[in-house]
């Protein structure tokens, strides 16, 4: 970047190319009728599958999907005009937010949510949100939760990890057949929801702060496990459920599938844990992503008219506005 403020370097350009280049690329209109499209799609497959394996899960997407795909087509016919585009964009960028962590659930019905999860991600990025601080008070209550949410889902981490070693190393029907029927319930009733909630508040105290979610390392390292977790559990929920239907007439030998369902859980237990190292230490620094320190948040100034704002005896004094703790 030139250090010459009339150079053809300015950010604001840049900026605008930019944007105009991404929204040729993502037209929030279009993806409002191709998620609507697909919401439909997803919805009814859900809805008819056979003998689905969690009927509560197939009858919360089937629903799930009913309701993004009227929201969906209402954004789309919203989106038109002028005087309903901005509030649309609102309800648009909090609602897939929510849905994308929402659509983890639905993988217990379905795996159709996995291109749901990407195509709501497409469109926030296309609606291109702009978030408020947190004041202090609300800031206080979402880092609350957020931290109970998160240690609570590691002691369920940890409860797991011990039952699935008792299930694979029990010599009797009792104790592996007890302790596979209990990590089920761990896993659907415990680490399903506090997962979904612990990426919700992490997600609100992240955009609601300084930190960001993608412009600190550590922020952006905790978002990708938290996003990983729900990939394992994807894996881990059959090998529970063939464990715990095997082991129901007697004793059993769990074999690769405990072997695997064991491993599993100490990973779990162990990316939790370097989530709390890393919201502990914050390493790492700031990601490509993040704005310069000096740059605030907002419109940027012109760099063509940043001279006749500056007196003609004193230099322009830079703010530092990019840290923060929360």
């Amino acid at each position: 970047m030139s250090d010459r403020p009339g150079s053809a370097d300015v950010p604001g350009a840049a900026g605008g190319n930019a944007g105009r280049m991404g929204s040729k690329r993502l037209d929030p209109r279009r993806l409002q009728l191709v998620f609507g499209a697909f919401a439909l799609t997803a919805g009814t497959v859900t809805a008819l599958r056979p003998d689905p394996p969690h009927p509560l899960f197939t009858i919360a997407a089937a629903c799930g999907y009913a309701l993004a795909a009227a929201l969906s087509f209402g954004g789309w016919f919203a989106l038109r005009r002028a005087a309903t585009s901005a509030p649309a964009r609102t309800v648009l960028i909090v609602f897939h937010l929510l849905f994308v962590p929402a659509q983890f659930l639905f993988l217990l019905a379905h795996d159709l949510p996995w291109l749901g999860m990407a195509l709501s991600s497409a469109i926030v990025v296309s609606l291109k949100p702009r978030f408020p601080r947190l004041k202090r008070t609300p800031r206080k209550v979402w880092l609350t939760l957020h931290v109970g949410i998160g240690v609570g889902w590691l002691g369920v981490a940890t409860g797991m990890l011990v039952l699935a070693i008792v299930g694979a190393s029990a010599d009797s029907h009792e104790m592996q057949h007890g302790a596979y029927l209990l990590l089920h319930r761990f896993d659907l009733l415990l680490a399903i929801p506090s997962a979904f909630a612990t990426i919700v508040t992490g997600v609100v105290v992240s955009l609601g702060t300084p930190w960001g979610l993608v412009t600190h390392k550590w922020v952006l390292a905790k978002l990708v496990i938290a996003l990983a977790l729900p990939l394992l559990a994807s894996f881990e929920g059959p090998w529970i459920e063939e464990l715990e239907a095997r082991s129901a007439d007697g004793v059993i030998e769990t074999g690769t599938t405990g072997l695997l369902l064991t491993g599993a859980m100490g990973l779990f237990t162990v990316l939790l844990w370097t989530a709390v190292v890393l919201s502990v230490f914050k390493p790492g620094g700031r990601t490509p992503w993040a704005r310069p320190k000096g740059e605030r948040r907002g419109r940027p100034v012109n760099a063509a008219r940043a001279p006749a704002l500056a007196s003609p005896h004193r230099p322009v004094p830079v703010s530092d506005s990019g840290g923060g703790d929360s």
